[in-house]
């Protein structure tokens, strides 16, 4: 796994909506016995000058001083079981609250400070929280209720239409192998570590939004619904 003192390279933070701010970065890690490099994405949402980060990515100096000309770093949330390695880098350096499901793996270092709960306190104003109750892993999706819906996934929905310059040219050539590069896809190993049930689908096709910001991929803007729930008939014939 990526060492936290490790600066890998990312892109410049991008406004994607108004106060919602997007960044991609690196990730290495081992997956079925080889090392992959592939790129990971950063969302973040800015409120009274407060920033809450999801799906952290380590920024180098510049990228965080573009950070800290947003606002102030206030809320780190995870919303995967399977991401987290930046997580402690942020919440040490801004003294920022914690923000995970009750039964996500944390580091021995770490402690969750808000739990996240369906009812519960989310840590952006109207906002929705979606929770997986047929996964292996503890995974959700925070909803922003703005431009008609905004969902932040963590590896459950990508966008991955392509590589891009985050990857290494073995990492392309074997997730081009298992079909990683789909547009509005269910994440690959998210599918074979979690073994999500067509039930949670179900519930997410009652969801209603437009737009989809994941951990891995592209934004997918204005038509995210139709095309996932595309994605849940041919992968759960729902």
């Amino acid at each position: 796994m990526c060492n936290q003192n490790e600066i890998v390279n990312h892109g410049e933070i991008k406004e994607i909506f108004n106060d919602v701010f997007f960044v991609t970065g690196t990730m290495k890690n081992e997956f079925f016995g080889s090392m992959w490099q592939f790129s990971r994405n950063m969302t973040i949402v800015r409120e009274d000058g407060n920033l809450t980060i999801f799906n952290s990515v380590k920024l180098d100096e510049e990228g965080l001083k573009a950070l800290d000309q947003l606002g102030k770093v206030t809320n780190v949330v995870r919303l995967g079981d399977m991401h987290g390695i930046d997580d402690s880098f942020y919440i040490n350096r801004y003294n920022a609250k914690f923000w995970a499901l009750p039964d996500m793996t944390i580091e021995s270092s770490l402690k969750i400070d808000k739990p996240l709960v369906v009812g519960g306190d989310l840590p952006v104003k109207d906002s929705s929280l979606f929770v997986f109750t047929t996964v292996q892993r503890p995974e959700c999706i925070i909803k922003l209720n703005k431009e008609g819906g905004i969902m932040i996934a963590c590896d459950s929905l990508q966008n991955w239409v392509g590589p891009d310059e985050f990857f290494d040219d073995s990492t392309v050539e074997t997730m081009t192998q298992m079909n990683f590069f789909q547009p509005a896809n269910l994440g690959p190993a998210w599918m074979h570590t979690s073994q999500p049930q067509a039930d949670d689908f179900i519930r997410l096709k009652e969801v209603n939004f437009k737009h989809a910001l994941c951990g891995h991929g592209t934004p997918l803007l204005h038509k995210a619904q139709e095309a996932f729930h595309d994605r849940f008939k041919e992968a759960f014939n729902i």
